[in-house]
């Protein structure tokens, strides 16, 4: 008698966002993984100061999300159902992936090691192209701001997007016809 299994992870899979609750990213990354899923928790190290000590924190990137790798075609139960997921992000009610390109790009900044903290969502600016160092071949948004150059990379799905310091002679700018543009 053959015995069919579920494979959380088939062929047609991509990343989609989960909206989860406040605080409970990490326990939805940890649920998802325990259930086969491959789950994306991006954080970021915050120092904390106490009236008696200073303590480091680490924190979600994109607070009140998780990203998860499966095939929305394939039964959603199972991450639905899953403690602290409200819902798949999606357009229109159905479930929506996030670009590969975006998600590749916060995984590389995160793998990078270089400090990375939240930001407000940029649409318009200078795009550009790291060409050299941990973060090669990542594009975003090149700004100033302090006399301290960053590299805006953006999750347009969820209208957030994440500063990472950089040199600016890693930075190639990219031509107008070059630039990608977020799909709606």
């Amino acid at each position: 008698m053959a015995v069919t299994v579920h494979d959380p992870q088939p062929s047609g899979a991509r990343w989609y966002a989960l909206h989860v609750r406040n605080r409970q990213e990490r326990l939805v990354a940890d649920s998802l993984r325990g259930k086969g899923y491959t789950g994306f928790l991006p954080t970021w190290r915050s120092r904390r100061r106490w009236s008696d000590r200073v303590t480091e924190l680490d924190l979600p990137l994109f607070p009140g999300y998780v990203f998860c790798h499966f095939d929305a075609r394939d039964r959603r139960v199972p991450i639905v159902t899953t403690p602290g997921v409200i819902r798949i992000v999606g357009i229109g009610g159905a479930p929506h992936p996030v670009e590969d390109t975006e998600i590749e790009a916060v995984r590389r900044v995160v793998a990078s090691g270089i400090s990375a903290e939240p930001w407000p969502y940029v649409e318009a600016g200078r795009p550009v192209r790291i060409e050299y160092g941990p973060l090669a071949g990542v594009e975003g948004v090149f700004v100033e701001l302090k006399s301290r150059q960053r590299l805006i990379v953006s999750v347009s799905l969820l209208r957030r997007s994440i500063n990472v310091d950089i040199d600016s002679a890693f930075v190639k700018l990219e031509r107008a016809g070059n630039s990608r543009k977020p799909q709606p």
